[in-house]
């Protein structure tokens, strides 16, 4: 697939790490480092403007790493980005450490993974078909 972009940014466009990976790193795009307090949302620019077609969208998720050593995430993950939008990739990220985590120009701050969606019509009915499950919710099926 082919996705046509704008690079704006200090940085190389974002790659796959591996062969298989379905990510792309994401990478900060800044003059000058932001800290990020403890709890603290920061919107973070990349520099990048993409154009995707009609049935896709761009997801930005955490990068695991990141979330792990240091708490930092993506705070509306997984964030959509929707095939009509031309602004600016920026990421939403908040610090969940209880230490002050330090962002560099060209950090590695979220992956982006491109996916394929459908648009719905309802159909409002009186009832929905039974199931076994029916309307057990969180913790329905237990622990086996």
């Amino acid at each position: 697939m082919i996705v046509k972009v704008v690079n704006q940014s200090k940085h190389e466009l974002p790659q796959y790490a591996t062969e298989l990976s379905a990510g792309l790193d994401l990478r900060a795009n800044i003059d000058n480092p932001i800290e990020v307090k403890p709890l603290q949302r920061v919107l973070v620019p990349t520099g990048l403007y993409i154009e995707l077609a009609k049935g896709y969208e761009a997801q930005v998720r955490p990068r695991s790493g990141l979330a792990f050593k240091n708490g930092i995430t993506v705070l509306n993950s997984p964030g959509t980005i929707d095939a009509d939008y031309r602004g600016e990739l920026r990421v939403l990220l908040v610090n969940l450490s209880d230490t002050t985590f330090v962002i560099n120009d060209g950090e590695r701050i979220a992956q982006m993974v491109i996916a394929k969606h459908e648009q719905i019509k309802w159909q409002q009915v009186d009832s929905l078909e039974e199931t076994t499950r029916g309307a057990g919710g969180f913790g329905h099926t237990g622990v086996k």
